[in-house]
């Protein structure tokens, strides 16, 4: 199979998005601890052509999982958000920018969450929603933070090399 082929792309993200999933779940007991937002980054800092099918697959199986609800819609396009923010970024090459940068999702990730919310419910909907998740995001946040301090130097140099195989 050709090393660029659309048949190489498919698997290989399957793969990485199936990684997201069972990495989430693995983790899902530690309260703001969750791998994605750093491995969405690492994907599109070094994977950037696997990248989109590994966050297809993500949320697929995220929706086969969990069911379908308000949040499915914000799952549609979150994931996609900061993968385009880390590509837009893609050319810092420091632990405590990218650790700022997953921190700043985690922070903002109930927010980004209220249009869908302010749709469905009004403003006072999105509002109370967003405000009572606030806990969760800045465990959410201060869990990328470490996360991502902790992981960028050894981790982004092993995504360099698989996107370069």
């Amino acid at each position: 199979m050709p090393r660029n082929s659309l048949a190489r792309r498919v698997v290989l993200g399957g793969l990485l998005g199936a990684l997201l999933v069972v990495c989430k779940e693995l983790l899902a007991p530690l309260p703001g601890i969750e791998p994605v937002t750093p491995l969405v980054i690492f994907y599109a800092l070094e994977l950037p052509a696997l990248g989109p099918w590994a966050l297809a697959v993500f949320v697929i199986l995220q929706f086969l999982l969990y069911g379908f609800g308000l949040w499915s819609w914000g799952y549609l396009y979150i994931w996609a958000l900061l993968y385009l923010a880390a590509r837009a970024l893609r050319r810092m090459d420091s632990a405590l920018g990218w650790a700022l940068a997953a921190g700043a999702f985690g922070l903002c990730f109930g927010a980004l969450f209220t249009p869908v919310y302010f749709l469905t419910q009004g403003p006072g909907g999105a509002l109370a929603w967003w405000a009572a998740g606030i806990p969760t995001d800045i465990a959410h946040c201060l869990g990328n933070f470490a996360v991502m301090l902790v992981l960028y130097r050894p981790l982004r140099p092993l995504f360099h090399r698989l996107g370069r195989q």
